[in-house]
């Protein structure tokens, strides 16, 4: 144990060494940050400012929006940073937070989305109950135990993670410190505190992806029984773009977790990883708001009431 040496910070891997290419990275992680940011944002203040939207739905909408930013927000600007500067370095405690924050907000997504399918699960099979069944005081419990649950969970994976030693190369083959990167650098071999993290997180992900297939399959048992095919299109063309996103968002995930720790091409693990933690983001505002027929009608509201105050504005100090 003599020849350990304490770490004070790691080294991020980047997309490419070459400078012309970091500089391409850099450019195209700020266009996918700011679509995302406008996104998520406007998600945000539509359903806050608009009391149309202060229906459970669009709640849990709220919630989803401020993951997706926060998400987003804890990878990206770092990433773009460090190819724009030619500087990789990230401190031991930035790579603590980091790693806790990328957890927690996934962890808490996840759950969120398993909540929404349970609110358009009653909202379409249960429409008699929906108001007793999903009152504020349901919503407000539900959304706390998606947010306490990822915080467990971040918790769990930071401390298990973090209570090994780390000696030898401090390079993380991943642009963001995740578990298995981190793994692979420790000098530990003995990693069961994190394996039975990463197995109670697996039974969170399961428990969520049964609960979701049973919501959608009945409510997709229920669509079929609508007479008309437009109000059927309608329900799948809402659905299934939201199964898409969540099966992408837990394989990809669950494949950068379980898959074996060997000498894997780092360049794909970076694009695997880029398919939890920042495709989601971007996709969600349009495929669970933007696309909503209450959300468009309420930027119309919005762009109105921006025009009306500025004509007023114009009008008051000629």
């Amino acid at each position: 144990m003599g020849n350990l040496t304490v770490v004070t910070g790691f080294l991020l891997m980047g997309f490419s060494n070459t400078s012309d290419l970091q500089i391409l990275h850099a450019m195209f992680f700020l266009l996918i940050y700011l679509v995302a940011l406008i996104g998520n944002l406007l998600i945000f203040i539509l359903i806050s400012l608009d009391g149309c939207l202060h229906t459970p739905m669009y709640f849990f909408l709220k919630n989803l929006s401020f993951l997706d930013l926060c998400l987003i927000s804890v990878t990206v600007p770092k990433s773009i940073v460090n190819s724009l500067s030619h500087n990789c370095s990230i401190s031991y405690l930035g790579c603590v937070l980091q790693l806790f924050l990328v957890i927690l907000f996934a962890g808490s997504e996840i759950s969120i989305l398993t909540v929404m399918s349970y609110d358009r699960y009653v909202a379409i099979c249960q429409p008699l109950h929906y108001e007793t069944i999903m009152n504020k005081k349901s919503c407000v419990q539900m959304a706390f135990a998606s947010w306490f649950s990822g915080s467990v969970i971040g918790t769990m994976y930071s401390a298990s993670t973090f209570s090994l030693p780390f000696c030898g190369s401090r390079e993380i083959h991943q642009f963001f410190c995740d578990v298995p990167s981190l793994l692979r650098i420790s000098c530990s071999e003995k990693h069961i505190a994190v394996y039975v993290s990463i197995f109670i997180g697996l039974g969170l992900v399961i428990f969520c992806c049964i609960s979701i297939i049973i919501s959608y399959g009945h409510i997709f048992s229920t669509v079929l029984k609508i007479p008309t095919t437009q109000g059927r299109s309608k329900a799948f063309s809402t659905c299934l773009p939201h199964l898409i996103v969540f099966i992408v968002f837990v394989i990809t995930g669950s494949m950068a977790y379980l898959k074996p720790s060997l000498d894997s091409d780092s360049v794909l693990d970076l694009l695997l990883s880029m398919f939890y933690t920042v495709a989601p983001p971007t996709l969600n505002p349009v495929i669970y708001g933007l696309r909503n027929k209450d959300m468009k009608t309420s930027i119309k509201k919005f762009i109105a009431w921006k025009h009306s105050s500025e004509r007023l504005m114009k009008t008051s100090f000629p």
